[in-house]
């Protein structure tokens, strides 16, 4: 059936010089993976490593889809998210531990305070014009020093959520938990069924274009695609599996990677992002609600914060001010890393994706080197401009 609906559509030939800079990222991050396993003599293979880059980067994958959203709408970021990352945190401990509040209760109330917190922010740049870089640096200023005023009432600028246990099992428990080393079958299943969905939807994309008489790659490549994705998939559960479970927080950034990844690329207002980033003016003339787009972008920007707070937190069992430190600078790197154009207008979550999983291993690889921290920011400011100048002669050579 293929063949007879091939012959309305057309092939894209697999070009080995497109296909390795559309994929230079990825190659990337595989040879850094690989040369801080060499580093680290094996360490970074081991389950924990694959445990810990869940763990300690999960903000970063929240943080880079609101990013992406913002960035699309015309290179625009959002410096305050980071400061609202420690804000909320400071709120999040005062409800549960002084006033009492249940973890039900309290995730409620931080998504509301997040969410108007969105609204305000969206307003005040969509509707008043004030430019996004100067309302979000506002943010960045005020509100870690109000979220750090509010744990001031603590000796050591802290409060602990270790006692409740609700709280730490949603946002950075373990799912079919049992003892490290031990193979963990529930994992095992959860991968498999994982990756076969991800071939499918592969697969079904593909005869989906043919019957439309789309342009699709050629069904090597297709092949490939669905192995590639299998295999990582599997790769990770199967070290998950070894590491104790199903770290619940991945099932956070999953649902977040997916939902955006529907958005911006199956639905009408996701379109209308990279619409408003490519250009304004005609988006407007062109019927585009220009004035909402980027009102969305800063309330969805706000909504993931507020996330990102709550595993935040839940890692480190305490709120405390030091939480949501160069969260702003991670997010921005790992779309800018990702291929998402700092004009905006283009880009995508499964790039993101990729440039958040970089900028992960990058900073578990040095942490586990003991790299000097003043070095490590070193080498991701090497690394953010290297991803920004190779987006600018790449477009260059295109035109």
């Amino acid at each position: 059936m293929e063949k007879n609906v091939v012959k309305q559509s057309t092939i894209r030939k697999a070009d080995p010089v497109s296909l390795l800079k559309q994929n230079a990222m990825l190659l990337v991050l595989v040879l850094v993976y690989i040369f801080f396993t060499i580093m680290t003599q094996g360490r970074m293979f081991r389950p924990n490593s694959f445990n810990s880059l869940i763990n300690q980067n999960a903000y970063v994958f929240i943080l880079g889809c609101g990013m992406l959203m913002c960035m699309l709408t015309g290179g625009n970021i959002d410096l305050s998210c980071g400061s609202v990352v420690c804000l909320l945190g400071a709120l999040g401990g005062t409800m549960m531990v002084m006033w009492g509040w249940g973890a039900g209760v309290s995730i409620l109330a931080l998504l509301a305070i997040g969410i108007a917190y969105g609204c305000g922010l969206g307003a005040i740049i969509a509707y008043v014009h004030v430019p996004p870089w100067i309302a979000t640096l506002a943010g960045y200023l005020a509100f870690r020093g109000l979220g750090t005023s509010i744990l001031s009432v603590s000796i050591t600028n802290s409060i602990s959520i270790k006692d409740n246990q609700d709280f730490l099992n949603i946002f950075s428990g373990t799912l079919f938990k049992t003892p490290e080393g031990e193979m963990n079958w529930p994992c095992m299943i959860v991968g498999i069924v994982a990756a076969a969905l991800v071939v499918l939807m592969i697969f079904r994309t593909r005869a989906t274009r043919l019957k439309k008489g789309y342009e699709v790659d050629e069904l090597k490549m297709d092949i490939a695609k669905s192995a590639l994705g299998a295999a990582v998939i599997l790769l990770v559960m199967y070290k998950l599996s070894l590491a104790g479970g199903i770290p619940t927080v991945l099932l956070w950034v999953a649902g977040v990677v997916l939902v955006y990844a529907f958005i911006t690329s199956k639905t009408t207002i996701g379109r209308h992002f990279y619409v408003v980033g490519g250009n304004i003016e005609a988006a407007r003339l062109s019927g585009v609600n220009t004035k909402r787009i980027m009102f969305l972008a800063y309330l969805n920007m706000a909504f993931l914060t507020s996330i990102a707070a709550m595993t935040t937190i839940s890692r480190y069992t305490a709120a405390n001010a030091d939480a949501g430190k160069n969260f702003e600078m991670d997010a921005i790197s790992a779309c800018v890393v990702g291929g998402v154009s700092a004009s905006g207008g283009a880009g995508s979550v499964l790039g993101m994706v990729i440039g958040a999983t970089l900028i992960g291993v990058i900073n578990l690889g040095m942490f586990q080197v003991n790299l000097d921290a003043n070095y490590q920011r070193v080498v991701k400011g090497f690394v953010l401009l290297a991803a920004v100048v190779f987006d600018i002669l790449s477009k260059k050579k295109q035109k």
